[in-house]
């Protein structure tokens, strides 16, 4: 929108011969209706909201090139790392998230959020601004498309900020979430806005999913990086889930899986793909570009594939977080250790018994022939993996390694991080509405519930038993049912954005502190409920001028380990 503002202000500038009509306006200020007629605006205005879902740096800008600067995938790292499935080895970037400190109101990691989404819910707003009530026949897509970014970017900011999920409303513990902002908010609105209730914000996602609905009907995408009707379905199946309106849940995660496959193992498990190229059952996802500034800024550090991706070569590239840089994002032993030997997603993180049972390198660092034949198993490069391990500053092991995300274009993509780092994101897979569809079942007849989760699970372990992962933890605030849904959500979903929100949803406590934890030694917290320090704080400037938003606490750090918890 900035580089449309500038076009059409420079034309407005210039000047013109007696024989040529003058233009209005002859100022230097831009009129609304003028940004609605200039040429291409409106669909570059639609354009613009997904387009810095990923490769941009939206909060810092310039050289302030922040690794955690990522937009999207930035906040599944952050969401996910509060919790207790991934393990952030080595305190750098992200410790603010994984540490629980410095997370108040007067922070940046506060400021950052708002900035992104309401950056991106401000894009939509403009869109909205541009259609009118009753989009043209040519603008009926684009408003579709904000309309249901809207409510992506909303359902997003509901899950973090709120004190208590929706669900407790029933019970008559009202929660509040953010401010809604739309396109109709005048800026003497923004001064006495107060926070939605669950029940307002739910109702505000749910009419605009309504429209976007409607608006997308006949909208046929070239890419699975704008929404269309059919991710306007995942996300009320989505919106429904988390209001434990089971029956429409069931309905639209049905509805949405329609035209859309399951990942085969080989699929999931694939070493030159595997979660970095779309496939028949992406529903929706973002996407890096070559020309993109967090590709070409900072030897591409400040980037997903950085933070994700630990098949980059020592000698040649020598860059990335998480392969060179001692920093990965690893999974939690214990959830590991669940996962049957059967399981297709197992083969996706280091065994943790190859630290247990070999050497895999010598007293100098190089690698043993132990070693790289036990690493053979997960990449090409065994010897890569043992660098990245042994990179892993306080670590230095291999156990839970991630090979879930592989890097892009091949073994030229592993050698140049400018092109292994080029790779796509998933925002929605159909084997959510698959999990959303079992759970939802489940909860209003149990026996079809666990019909439909078997058949899923089967597709990942053909030798899967229902009721084997029944961890209620501290709790039992769900049954057995709805914790084998949980099991199988927190892997398939492993590093994919989803962990807190499953948290918070289902009022679980956490675990990192047991024994054998990998967990960062001084942060094994353990929190027999749902902690506090998952409610994000508003940033201050907010309530600094929105007199009427009330904020979150401050998240207390909880100062050491917690005392092991015995499974």
């Amino acid at each position: 929108m900035k580089k449309i503002l500038s076009i059409i202000a420079v034309a407005a500038t210039l000047t013109t011969t007696s024989c040529i009509k003058e233009i209005e306006p002859q100022s230097s200020t831009i009129t609304v209706d003028q940004v609605k007629s200039a040429p291409g605006a409106f669909n570059n205005a639609v354009a613009a909201i997904t387009a810095t879902l990923c490769g941009e740096f939206v909060y810092g800008g310039g050289d302030n090139n922040y690794p955690y600067d990522l937009g999207i995938p930035a906040f599944y790292l952050e969401r996910d790392i509060m919790g207790q499935d991934v393990v952030y080895v080595y305190q750098n970037w992200y410790t603010y998230w994984y540490t629980v400190q410095y997370l108040g109101p007067s922070y940046r990691m506060s400021q950052m959020p708002w900035t992104y989404y309401y950056g991106w819910i401000k894009s939509c707003n403009e869109v909205l601004s541009m259609a009118g009530e009753e989009p043209a026949e040519d603008q009926k897509a684009g408003a579709g498309i904000a309309y249901a970014m809207r409510a992506y970017f909303y359902m997003d900011l509901a899950r973090m900020y709120a004190q208590k999920p929706y669900a407790l409303a029933k019970t008559g513990e009202q929660s509040v979430s953010v401010p809604i902002v739309n396109e109709n908010t005048s800026l003497q609105d923004l001064a006495h806005n107060p926070r939605a209730t669950n029940e307002d914000m739910w109702a505000f996602i749910l009419s605009d999913l309504d429209k976007a609905e409607t608006l997308l009907a006949d909208y046929k995408r070239t890419d699975v990086y704008t929404p269309d009707q059919s991710v306007v379905y995942g996300l009320k199946a989505r919106a429904y889930l988390e209001m434990e309106d089971w029956a429409n849940a069931e309905k639209y995660a049905k509805m949405a899986q329609n035209g859309y496959t399951i990942m085969t193992q080989a699929e999931y498990t694939d070493w030159n793909t595997g979660f970095n190229t779309p496939n028949g059952a992406w529903m929706f996802g973002m996407t890096y570009k070559t020309d993109d500034p967090q590709i070409l800024n900072n030897d591409a550090d400040s980037s997903w594939g950085s933070m994700m991706c630990i098949e980059i070569n020592p000698t040649v590239s020598g860059c990335g977080y998480a392969a060179n840089y001692g920093q990965p994002f690893i999974i939690d032993r214990h959830l590991y250790e669940t996962i049957p030997a059967t399981d297709c997603r197992k083969k996706c993180y280091v065994d943790f018994a190859i630290d247990d049972n070999i050497e895999i390198a010598d007293g100098d660092g190089n690698p043993t022939p132990e070693g790289l034949e036990a690493l053979s198993a997960y990449s090409n490069h065994p010897d890569w993996l043992i660098n990245t391990g042994l990179a892993a500053r306080g670590y230095g092991k291999v156990g839970g390694l991630p090979l879930k995300f592989r890097t892009a274009g091949g073994e030229a993509g592993r050698d140049n991080q400018y092109i292994g780092f080029v790779v796509a994101v998933p925002i929605m897979r159909v084997e959510e509405m698959y999990l959303i569809e079992a759970e939802a079942a489940g909860m209003q007849n149990e026996a079809r519930g666990i019909e439909l989760l078997t058949k899923f699970a089967k597709t990942r372990d053909a030798d899967y038993v229902y009721g084997t992962h029944n961890e209620a933890y501290y709790n039992t605030t769900t049954s057995k049912f709805q914790n084998e849904c949980w099991w199988q959500r927190r892997v398939e979903f492993w590093g994919e954005g989803m962990a807190t929100f499953d948290i918070k949803r289902l009022q679980k406590g956490i675990i990192r502190s047991y024994a054998g934890s990998n967990h960062t030694d001084g942060y094994r917290y353990n929190s027999e409920t749902t902690p506090e320090w998952m409610n994000w704080c508003i940033v201050q400037t907010e309530t600094n001028y929105n007199y009427d938003c009330t904020n979150n606490k401050d998240p207390q750090y909880p100062g050491k380990n917690s005392e092991e918890y015995v499974w």
